[in-house]
């Protein structure tokens, strides 16, 4: 009997437990991704919820059923599954996680051979409807391996970063409770870096809030620790620690906008002439620092499917997002949350700056809003009254992802949420703060009316 699963979204699946994801739906999409990928070996990993290691054994055993070999890697991030995927040549991966959702939530994130990632438009509906009304088939003939990975996933990231040269940095680490501190416990006998832990210890329960440093609330624990320590950077995590959100020696969190730019500069530094895939939210920045590198900037909609298929098709060696998504392309140009800071780290240690004056000279050139979120009642006709009162003076309109309107001075993204009535606004500007919020401010009451 067929049965709607709610726990499907645009990109993964995420649900409440045990009502929207359990066990048995878990095997059910053990069952329903064999059928679809035909894998011959599947990496399962999990995040350190409480009901994770449940349902990865669910979706292990749907994936068995079907004749699937699992290579089970363990407790560990979304990252690392991608890796292992890739690393050992697997036929697919299925992580379990729910990222910075609440503790009662779960999840889990798929990808294909070569850590290529399924979404909406390239599987997951058909894994979904195979989920919702059930099949026959397979023998229950699969295998089941643990594997461990982590030593070539921590060569792996060293070898972004000069270890031997690196100067011994203090860094406020706060992976949000989340898993992220295992990662770092184990690079830290390979680093010359004085980590200050906060939030540090794994715990499912997140006893100090969800691990979403997006939230300016859940900030506040890294800022102060930077602050009473002195130290020259601070990292923080969401709950599988696929992106990372920096901040200053002062304290001041660093938008992800400005870390792209940054990333770009060195990986361009690195290899002359390469791609950078950027989405189209804030575009400025990076633009005039690629170009400045003779680099190739390429814009591609927002969102990871959309970022690693551009990346792919352009062979493009880095790819970011405002939201601290960072992309490398040699790591199967797949998103990481641990590489980025290993570079940043490099390079404050190369050029003996502090991050502030790093990114400050570029927050001065390009200043921005930072994405506003507005609940309307009609997203599509908000986004067509701000459209018609700007568009007849744009010098250009683009319709990458909602719609961009570029001015001589300034420019903003409007789009519109995949999964709520929410409609989303980033504006920036050239070397004018006042004109940057004004014109924020003129939106907003624009979209509020």
């Amino acid at each position: 009997m067929s049965s709607s699963l709610t726990c499907f979204k645009a990109y993964d699946i995420r649900g409440r437990v045990p009502d929207e994801l359990n066990e048995d739906i878990a095997y059910r999409i053990g069952r329903a991704y064999a059928a679809f990928v035909k894998p011959d070996t599947v990496v399962v990993g999990r995040d350190i919820r409480h009901s994770s290691p449940q349902l990865a054994a669910a979706v292990s055993r749907g994936l068995q059923d079907m004749d699937v070999d699992v290579l089970d890697i363990g407790v560990g991030g979304t990252e690392q599954v991608y890796f292992s995927t890739w690393h050992l040549g697997a036929s697919g991966g299925i992580m379990v996680t729910a990222s910075h959702n609440p503790a009662d939530y779960n999840g889990m994130k798929f990808v294909r051979a070569g850590a290529r990632p399924i979404s909406g438009d390239t599987g997951l509906d058909e894994i979904r409807r195979l989920s919702e009304q059930g099949f026959a088939g397979g023998s229950g003939s699969g295998d089941y391996q643990s594997v461990d990975t982590l030593r070539d996933y921590l060569d792996h990231l060293l070898g972004y970063t000069d270890a031997a040269a690196v100067r011994p940095l203090k860094i406020v680490v706060n992976p949000g409770n989340g898993g992220a501190g295992l990662v770092i416990d184990a690079l830290a006998a390979s680093l010359p870096y004085d980590f200050i832990k906060v939030h540090f210890a794994p715990d499912g329960s997140f006893p100090h809030g969800v691990p979403n440093p997006l939230l300016p609330e859940n900030r506040t624990a890294t800022i102060e620790a930077i602050r009473e320590s002195g130290a020259d950077l601070g990292v923080a995590w969401d709950g599988d620690f696929d992106r990372c959100f920096l901040f200053d020696e002062q304290g001041a969190f660093v938008e992800g906008y400005y870390i792209v730019g940054l990333l770009a500069r060195t990986l361009l530094e690195r290899q002359a002439g390469g791609k950078i895939v950027h989405d189209p939210r804030l575009t400025w920045n990076t633009i005039d620092v690629v170009n400045a590198l003779g680099g190739v900037p390429v814009q591609c909609k927002t969102g990871h499917a959309f970022i690693k298929e551009r990346m792919r098709a352009e062979d493009a060696l880095y790819g970011g997002e405002m939201s601290a998504h960072h992309y490398f392309r040699d790591f199967a140009y797949c998103d990481s949350g641990m590489i980025p800071w290993l570079l940043v780290a490099d390079i404050m240690s190369r050029t003996g700056k502090p991050l502030s004056a790093l990114v400050s000279e570029r927050i001065a050139r390009y200043p921005v809003s930072g994405e506003i979120n507005r609940r309307v009642t009609d997203p599509a006709e908000a986004l067509a009254r701000v459209r018609a009162r700007y568009e007849a003076n744009a010098l250009r309109v683009d319709e990458t992802d909602g719609i961009s309107l570029e001015f001589d001075k300034w420019r903003f993204n409007l789009r519109l949420s995949n999964t709520e009535p929410v409609i989303r606004l980033n504006v920036e500007a050239r070397a004018d703060q006042a004109l940057m919020q004004a014109r924020t401010a003129e939106i907003l009451a624009l979209l509020d009316e």
